[in-house]
C-alpha cells in the first residue's frame, strides 16, 4: 500500500478521547452533586428534628461529702526518715539489704572492711591477758610480802614495794581494756545499723564504693541507705491560712489517694507546723492515718477531706449520683434521660439521699453508671426516643 492509504487506517487518539471523555465527565459531575446534596439533606433533616440539649455527667459520691468543711490536696510523708551512714571511712564490703527490706532497730545492713581494726582488736585483747597476768602476779607477790612483814622477815619498805608494784598491775589492766573497747569501737563503725525498725526506700551505695562520713572526697558515698518508719506516715497538706478556724486538732478527715481513687481512709489531725509558708499563704496541717494500710507509700499524692464529725463506715461507701438538675418527673416517676447516639433514653429511678447538689440513685450499673451523659434541665416535651443534639457539655 501507499503511505496515503496508511494514513487512512490511523486512529486519531486526540478526538477518540475528546468524544468519550465528556460525556463520562458530565455523568461523574451530576452523580456526586446529588450524592453530596442527598447528605446535605438528609443531615438537615435529622438536625431539624432532633432538640438542642446539654448534659450532665453521671458521677460517684460519698455521704461524708455533706459533712465536708474544708478539702486540701497533700502529699504521704514519714515523720520518722533517716540517711544511713557510717561514721567510719572505708570500702563497703558487704551490703545486706535491698529496696523494699524491712529491718530492726540495731541490725546490721552493712559492712565496711575492717581487717586492719579487727587485727588492732586481737592486739589490744592480747595486751588484756598480758596485764591479768602480771595482776595476778603482782597480787600474789603482794600476798607474800605481807605475810613476811607480819612475821618480821621483811621490812615495811619491801612490802610498800609489793603494794605498788600490784596497783600499777591493776592500773594497766584497767589501760588494757580501755584500749581494747577503743578498738571495738573502730570495728563497730565499721558495721552500719538501722537506727529504728523501718523499710529501706533506696539504695545509694553499692558493695566496692568507698564511703566517708561527709561525702567530700571524689567518687565517695555518704549514706548508704534511706529508710523510714512506716508506721509514722502522715499526710501533709496545705491549707490556706484564711481557712485555719475550720481545722483542730483531732478533727476527723477522710484521705483519699491518688494511687487509688477508689479507696477512702480514716485520718485524724495530728497537729499543725506553727507557722505560715509566707509565699504561699498556707499552714502545713499533718493528718495521721487511722489504721495503717501495707499499700500506702511515702511521697503519694493524696486529698483530704476535713470533716465537721466522724463518719460511719457506711458513709464511705460510693454512691452513684447525678447533679439534681438531671432530674425531672414523668406519670408521677423521677426519671432521667440518658444520651445515646444522638438519642435520648428514659431511665426511671428511685433517689436516695441528697449530698450538696447531687442526689444519689438507685439503679442498676447495668442501666446508668458513672460516666454516662444525661440530659441537664430536661424540657417538659422531652421524650423517650426523641432526637436530641447536645450542647456544652458539664
Amino acid at each position: 500500500m501507499s503511505e496515503q492509504d496508511l494514513s487512512g487506517l490511523s486512529i486519531d487518539r486526540n478526538r477518540s478521547s475528546s468524544r468519550i471523555s465528556r460525556p463520562g465527565r458530565r455523568r461523574w459531575l451530576w452523580a456526586g452533586t446529588f450524592l453530596v446534596l442527598a447528605v446535605i439533606g438528609f443531615a438537615l433533616l435529622r438536625l431539624n428534628g432532633a432538640k438542642s440539649v446539654d448534659t450532665v455527667t453521671v458521677t460517684t459520691a460519698y455521704p461524708y461529702q455533706a459533712v465536708t468543711r474544708l478539702n486540701a490536696a497533700g502529699y504521704v510523708v514519714a515523720q520518722r526518715k533517716a540517711s544511713v551512714a557510717s561514721k567510719a571511712t572505708g570500702r563497703l564490703e558487704w551490703l545486706g539489704v535491698a529496696e523494699g527490706s524491712k529491718v530492726r532497730e540495731g541490725e546490721v545492713i552493712a559492712r565496711l572492711e575492717n581487717r586492719d581494726m579487727q587485727a588492732q582488736v586481737d592486739q589490744a585483747a592480747a595486751s588484756v591477758t598480758s596485764a591479768r597476768v602480771e595482776l595476778q602476779d603482782a597480787r600474789r607477790a603482794l600476798e607474800r610480802a605481807r605475810d613476811l612483814e607480819r612475821q618480821k622477815y621483811v621490812s615495811v619498805s619491801a612490802l610498800d614495794s609489793a603494794q605498788a608494784r600490784f596497783d600499777k598491775a591493776a592500773a594497766g589492766v584497767g589501760v588494757a581494756l580501755a584500749n581494747q573497747r577503743a578498738a571495738q569501737v573502730g570495728v563497730d563503725q565499721t558495721l552500719i545499723r538501722a537506727p529504728f525498725d523501718g523499710v529501706v526506700l533506696t539504695k545509694t551505695a553499692n558493695v566496692g564504693d568507698v564511703i566517708t562520713p561527709f561525702s567530700s572526697a571524689t567518687e565517695s558515698k555518704g549514706a548508704v541507705v534511706t529508710m523510714a518508719d512506716m508506721e509514722t506516715l502522715e499526710v501533709e497538706a496545705d491549707v490556706s491560712e484564711v481557712n485555719l478556724g475550720k481545722i483542730w486538732i483531732g478533727q476527723p478527715c477522710e484521705i483519699q489517694l491518688d494511687a487509688f481513687p477508689e479507696k477512702r481512709m480514716r485520718g485524724v489531725v495530728s497537729r499543725t507546723v506553727p507557722t505560715v509558708d509566707r509565699a504561699k499563704a498556707t499552714v502545713l496541717v499533718k493528718v495521721r492515718f487511722v489504721e495503717r494500710d501495707p499499700a500506702v507509700l511515702p511521697e503519694m499524692s493524696a486529698k483530704v477531706a476535713f470533716l465537721d464529725k466522724e463518719v460511719g463506715a457506711s458513709e464511705r461507701q460510693a454512691l452513684t449520683a447525678v447533679h439534681e438538675s438531671a432530674l425531672a418527673i414523668r406519670d408521677g416517676q423521677s426519671v432521667l434521660f440518658q444520651v445515646v447516639d444522638g438519642k435520648v433514653r428514659m431511665i426511671p429511678v428511685q433517689l436516695g439521699q441528697k449530698i450538696n447538689d447531687l442526689v444519689a440513685l438507685t439503679v442498676e450499673p447495668s442501666v446508668l453508671k458513672a460516666g454516662d451523659k444525661v440530659v441537664a434541665a430536661p424540657p417538659d416535651n422531652l421524650r423517650d426516643g426523641d432526637r436530641v443534639k447536645t450542647g456544652l457539655k458539664q
